[in-house]
């Protein structure tokens, strides 16, 4: 599976399903083979996180896994502050579900200066609890897996630019195939029950 339109068809769902786009609705349908799992979709690339582990996306941070996954960056002063006090909001209410049935993971969008100090230093400002893992890697990396997320923007143009990056929380269960979105800038209540939704 290699294309965004084999995720989405995948994953199912009518969540899902807004986020073609209309040159995507328009083209001719075809009846593809299915994939074998999401493994054939998702990149497999390492990661590092905050404290310092090496970690493969796909095996170790979402196989067989309820996640919940946004994009971020350490100096973002538009959405990130927001999104990140409404998903501390979600990791309380999770509580020791959190890690046990439910995996929270942020990404930085700027890789490049974003190594693991540079996430604890936001970790400790913004007073997260551990349980939450934020993550960084080589860019072309980070990069493939933004997109395979389904983190990217309406045109090239706005995808290029950082500062309108999504503000949007990936929310899926691997092991049956499920995937949805939710606003990281709504209700805390909102996302938590999307991902009680999956569990």
């Amino acid at each position: 599976m290699n294309s965004k339109r084999d995720f989405f068809r995948l994953a199912g769902g009518a969540a899902l399903a807004s986020l073609v786009t209309p040159a995507e609705a328009r083209a001719p349908r075809r009846a593809p083979e299915r994939p074998n799992s999401l493994a054939d979709y998702f990149p497999n690339v390492v990661l590092e996180t905050h404290d310092g582990r090496k970690v493969r996306f796909y095996d170790d941070l979402i196989k067989g896994k309820v996640v919940a996954i946004n994009m971020m960056y350490s100096i973002c002063t538009g959405i990130c502050p927001t999104g990140t006090a409404n998903l501390k909001q979600v990791q309380q209410a999770l509580g020791q579900r959190l890690g046990k049935d439910v995996f929270m993971y942020s990404i930085t969008l700027r890789p490049e200066f974003d190594n693991g100090a540079a996430l604890r230093d936001y970790i400790k400002h913004y007073d997260i609890q551990p349980g939450w893992t934020f993550l960084t890697g080589k860019p072309q990396d980070v990069d493939l897996v933004r997109r395979k997320l389904g983190f990217v923007g309406d045109t090239e143009a706005i995808d290029a630019d950082i500062n309108q990056h999504t503000g949007m929380v990936r929310i899926g269960n691997e092991r049956l195939e499920r995937w949805t979105m939710a606003p990281a800038l709504g209700s805390h209540r909102q996302i938590l029950r999307t991902i009680l939704e999956l569990t």
